[in-house]
């Protein structure tokens, strides 16, 4: 299962910044080409296993846009992308959001109260930008269906379970000075 995307991380560049280890990877970086196969593997798994009862998918600026458009694609399930950018539109929501490389603002367009989302996204760290995202959803009074993330790295999903967030991720993974480790459960 998912075998194309765990064949992915096989030799890819490792980049050191400081302590911290940094993987460059196709579904996080666009870096090398995102295959279209790897795409179509990552999409059919959430559609397979996702509540898609939802009037929308919601992803995040910039790399879970092409995830979430091949599942929208998919499902003809409208997509919205939570962008880093203001637009000053009716409705929009602001949301700060810091994780353990950057802080900055984001912004909810597309959402109103009583809408049930879908949260698809590329990668999940500290879970800081996804926590600030499911706070401002319960806020706008917006259900969130689910939320599904490719990459998992570092303690983010569990500091998301410590506050009753549930997230599934596709793969797991730890990242040293020799490359990638896939971590089984």
């Amino acid at each position: 299962m998912l075998e194309i995307l765990r064949e992915s991380f096989k030799e890819i560049p490792i980049v050191k910044r400081g302590d911290y280890y940094y993987f460059i990877h196709p579904v996080s970086d666009g870096v090398p080409a995102l295959e279209p196969e790897l795409l179509e593997e990552i999409a059919e798994y959430i559609v397979e296993r996702a509540d898609l009862d939802v009037g929308r998918i919601l992803t995040i600026e910039a790399m879970g846009i092409p995830l979430a458009t091949t599942v929208s694609l998919m499902t003809d399930i409208p997509l919205a992308i939570v962008r880093k950018r203001k637009y000053e539109l009716e409705g929009e929501v602001t949301l700060s959001q810091s994780t353990g490389y950057s802080k900055g603002e984001l912004y909810i367009n597309g959402v109103k109260k009583g809408d049930r989302v879908l949260i698809i996204d590329d990668v999940i760290s500290t879970g800081g930008t996804l926590l600030a995202l499911v706070r401002a959803l319960k806020n706008i009074g917006a259900t969130i269906a689910g939320i599904f993330v490719v990459i998992e790295r570092g303690e983010g999903v569990a500091s998301l379970r410590t506050e009753g967030i549930e997230v599934t991720t596709l793969v797991r993974i730890d990242v040293d000075e020799h490359g990638v480790h896939i971590l089984e459960d």
